[in-house]
């Protein structure tokens, strides 16, 4: 009795087709770059609310401060840091898009990336 191999033409079979994920895309593997720009748009959404959280917290700690001048410059270091923070966080998204621009030919290659699902 001959048994025949049902995998041998994968046209989809049980568990379908498996593709190669550096090469999903693109041809600069599209799989770890799509990975890597997710999570660069993570990093940014996440500093950016943790510096929106840190003003809030430096306004309470001025508004409490009550004329201590300790509790003031403590408040204003606050803000001051959060202030350069929030720098970093534009100055790194602007790199992205000048190294999108000059890489890949496309600013938004990096932050805006094509996400592929289920069909």
């Amino acid at each position: 009795m001959i048994i025949p191999n049902v995998f041998a033409q994968n046209t989809g079979g049980i568990v379908g087709t498996i593709t190669n994920p550096l090469t999903y895309g693109s041809a600069l593997g599209g799989g770890l770059i799509l990975f890597f720009t997710n999570i660069l748009r993570i990093f940014f959404v996440v500093a950016g609310m943790l510096a929106l959280l840190n003003f809030m917290i430096a306004g309470f700690q001025y508004m409490t401060a009550a004329g201590d001048a300790k509790a003031l410059q403590a408040a204003w270091d606050r803000i001051w840091q959060s202030l350069l923070g929030l720098i970093l966080i534009v100055g790194s998204f602007a790199l992205a898009a000048l190294f999108g621009y000059l890489i890949f030919g496309d600013p938004g290659f990096i932050l805006n990336p094509k996400i592929y699902g289920p069909k």
